[in-house]
């Protein structure tokens, strides 16, 4: 008897333990909504009574979490034994969005006003940043791999969004903020309507979970469109992307976003079978072993100087050596004068366009390209 009577003392204890759980520490018995992705692979969503869970993976190590966020609206109070997970109080009202491809999207949700800060300044086009900068609006926080703290703290930021590079350890001074740091991962999806579909995070984030989910719906509609369309070229040809920087050739990985789009826009690509999901750095000698004989040549750069051939050559006369610069079939996207980093990312449909326009001629209901050019002399 008194062995029961002690048992149930135990009992009570724990539970009454488990109740007291501090906020993001303790345990839900509340299953909740799972939120339907249909593309994204590395993360998930689940709707519970008065808070959300997203679940990032860890893209570099399988079966590893990147970072759990418990999103608590702020005209909510906290509800008791919040799952472990770090607790962002939505909408966000004074962000810091570390990265431009991101600031495009805020904005596009019409939620602009609630970026307070900003970095990488010189690599943004958009004119109401850049406007916001100059007013004094949006502080130019530094830069994205390490930005400034104090700017932070004195726009008193609810949160920083920036990018994980393979989870290297951490962020330096900003690990000792005590404010959420959101890991925006979208970039190592394998699929360009997985990373687009990201976009429904960051619309929970600001408020803005109407507005991301009819992007998006546009978004695969017509990118579905886009590729179908592809697929009824009578031409195939192969393709060589972006060019040397510095001592290296950055491809996109057989498995990256860009590389499906190659795939998914009907074009042969020398290094589809790399299982890559990023960029992979390679020598120009073994970039020119696999892909010499590419049909047509694609690169991004950034300049206020447009680029030539000659110019190509100046920077490396070994380009000579491809088929495409020998017969003319070079493309580049200026990224210095357009909008192609704060667009394509979670807009696809928009770099499956340029990709079919430019390789599949006999397409020809498309008009012309929107970020890609041809090079000349």
């Amino acid at each position: 008897m008194k062995r029961s009577h002690s048992i149930i003392i135990f009992i009570v204890i724990a539970l009454s333990l488990l109740s007291c759980s501090g906020n993001g520490n303790g345990v839900s018995s509340d299953k909740g909504d799972t939120i339907k992705l249909k593309y994204a692979d590395n993360m998930t969503m689940i709707r519970h009574e008065g808070y959300t869970v997203v679940t990032l993976k860890n893209p570099w190590k399988e079966g590893k979490t990147l970072h759990t966020y418990i999103l608590v609206p702020h005209d909510k109070e906290l509800p008791d034994n919040l799952p472990k997970g770090t607790i962002v109080r939505t909408p966000l009202k004074k962000a810091v969005v570390a990265t431009s491809v991101h600031c495009g999207l805020v904005w596009s949700f019409n939620r602009g006003d609630n970026i307070k800060g900003v970095c990488d300044v010189r690599y943004i086009n958009l004119p109401a940043i850049t406007a916001g900068i100059k007013s004094g609006k949006i502080a130019d926080c530094g830069s994205g791999i390490t930005p400034t703290l104090e700017k932070i703290i004195d726009i008193d930021a609810d949160a920083i969004l920036i990018s994980p590079f393979q989870n290297n350890g951490g962020y330096g001074r900003l690990d000792e903020w005590k404010r959420p740091i959101i890991e925006t991962a979208d970039y190592m999806e394998t699929s360009a309507l997985g990373r687009a579909e990201w976009m429904k995070f960051y619309g929970l984030l600001f408020g803005a979970e109407k507005e991301a989910d009819s992007i998006f719906n546009g978004v695969e509609k017509r990118y579905n469109e886009l590729k179908a369309l592809a697929k009824t070229s009578k031409t195939r040809h192969s393709i060589i992307i972006d060019k040397m920087n510095s001592s290296v050739w950055y491809v996109p990985g057989g498995m990256s976003t860009i590389g499906g789009i190659i795939a998914d826009a009907n074009i042969d690509y020398p290094f589809s079978n790399d299982k890559s999901s990023g960029g992979v750095a390679l020598p120009f000698e073994l970039v020119l072993e696999k892909a010499s004989n590419s049909d047509i040549w694609m690169f991004r750069y950034n300049s206020s100087m447009k680029a030539t051939l000659g110019s190509l050559l100046q920077e490396n006369g070994g380009y000579s050596q491809f088929k495409a610069f020998k017969n003319g079939n070079v493309y580049g996207c200026n990224t210095y004068s357009n909008t192609f980093y704060e667009d394509t990312p979670f807009h696809p449909d928009l770099l499956l366009r340029d990709f079919i326009i430019i390789t599949h001629p006999d397409i020809i209901s498309l008009g012309e390209p929107k970020y890609f050019e041809k090079i000349t002399r």
